[in-house]
């Protein structure tokens, strides 16, 4: 009689699963993969009011994660060394919003010059327009639409702002305090998650992980706001040439606006055409301010960022294009200027996990 020890129970083949079978089983993979994405979506669109600005801190604190563990080598405290780092860093933020305010408040009030001046060229273009309001008027006639009105109902400012001011005090809170609090422990969060980790294989892979975010986001950030700054310079100097009034706000605006790929500069290059409409007397003149910026735009888009950001962070643009949109329509502004870190992110996170994604995120580099 066998023992129970050495009792080994029958081996049961299956049999072969159809394609039917293994479509259907595919096909609930997916269905199960596709509902928690879009519950993500939904979740992070639901809480923007929290989420966003903890994003916010923990990208800005990546930024200045190096410059923290510099301080504490010295010697410094976590907590005293994040506390000097954030002291820092809205000192900075503070005195460049004071320097901006007034020119931005007297180019305001002159919003009504800067649509005077606008109609006045568009009246150049009167007869096309004249043109397209003719067949405006056949295409209503002809669908029936000649009774079709739109009413526009306008809100208090006042309301408005009394709605809004508590919230932003809530979000600017709480992005205070998760920078200090994500720059205070930022090394002791990375220390009890390896330690989550029993596999010494996974524990290797998060550490790097942690190693790339940390290299990929400041190195990117920090040599961003370089390069912003030099534009801003350059944006200031080519606008003092031509005589264009304020020209440190313009270059000021710009560097800040292109944090936000595509779509800053876009804005950067609308507001001076309208600063030229106010300034100059012809259209030409209109028209320097925008295609000088887009000039030197060009320059640092083409020339100095892919030099000094360096091939590492290298990302399709159809990519970076996406992430952009989704995140501008996820949490706006906010959004816009995390989406790259997040990519950057994501890239981490796939050259030790999912080295295939590097062909999709960096299509000159082939995967490790």
């Amino acid at each position: 009689m066998t023992p129970l020890s050495q009792y080994r129970p029958p081996i049961v083949r299956l049999p072969p699963k159809s394609n039917f079978e293994v479509v259907l089983a595919r096909g609930s993979q997916i269905a199960l993969c596709s509902l928690g994405l879009l519950g993500l979506v939904f979740a992070l669109k639901a809480g923007q009011y929290i989420l966003a600005p903890v994003a916010l801190a923990v990208v800005i604190g990546l930024m200045l994660g190096p410059i923290a563990t510099r301080i504490e080598a010295r010697g410094v405290r976590p907590a005293l060394s994040s506390a000097v780092v954030l002291l820092v860093f809205f000192l900075v933020i503070g005195a460049l919003a004071a320097a901006l305010t007034a020119p931005l408040m007297y180019w305001a009030g002159r919003l009504p010059q800067i649509w005077d001046a606008l109609q006045l060229q568009i009246s150049q273009f009167r007869e096309p327009l004249r043109l397209l309001g003719d067949m405006r008027e056949q295409i209503r006639s002809m669908t029936g639409d000649e009774n079709l009105t739109v009413s526009v109902e306008d809100g208090s400012p006042v309301t408005s702002v009394a709605i809004l001011a508590p919230t932003i005090a809530a979000q600017i809170l709480v992005f205070v305090a998760s920078l200090y609090f994500f720059l205070a422990t930022r090394n002791a969060l990375r220390i009890t998650i390896l330690r989550m980790v029993v596999k010494r294989k996974l524990r290797w892979r998060v550490a790097h992980i942690f190693r790339d975010v940390e290299a990929l986001v400041s190195r990117y950030l920090l040599s961003i706001t370089a390069i912003n700054v030099i534009l801003g310079v350059a944006v200031t100097v080519a606008m003092w040439a031509i005589g264009l009034p304020q020209p440190a706000l313009w270059g000021a605006l710009a560097g800040i606006l292109n944090y936000i790929v595509y779509i800053g500069p876009a804005l950067i290059t609308v507001m001076l055409f309208a600063i030229g409409l106010a300034s100059f007397d012809t259209l030409t003149g209109s028209l320097l301010p925008p295609a000088l910026y887009l000039l030197l735009n060009l320059i640092e888009s083409q020339f100095i960022t892919p030099v000094v950001v360096g091939r590492t962070t290298t990302l399709n643009p159809f990519v970076v294009f996406l992430t952009l949109t989704f995140w501008l329509w996820i949490w706006g502004p906010i959004g816009g200027f995390i989406a790259i870190p997040a990519l950057l992110i994501v890239l981490a996170i796939g050259r030790n996990i999912i080295p295939a994604i590097n062909l999709l995120l960096e299509p000159d580099h082939p995967p490790r």
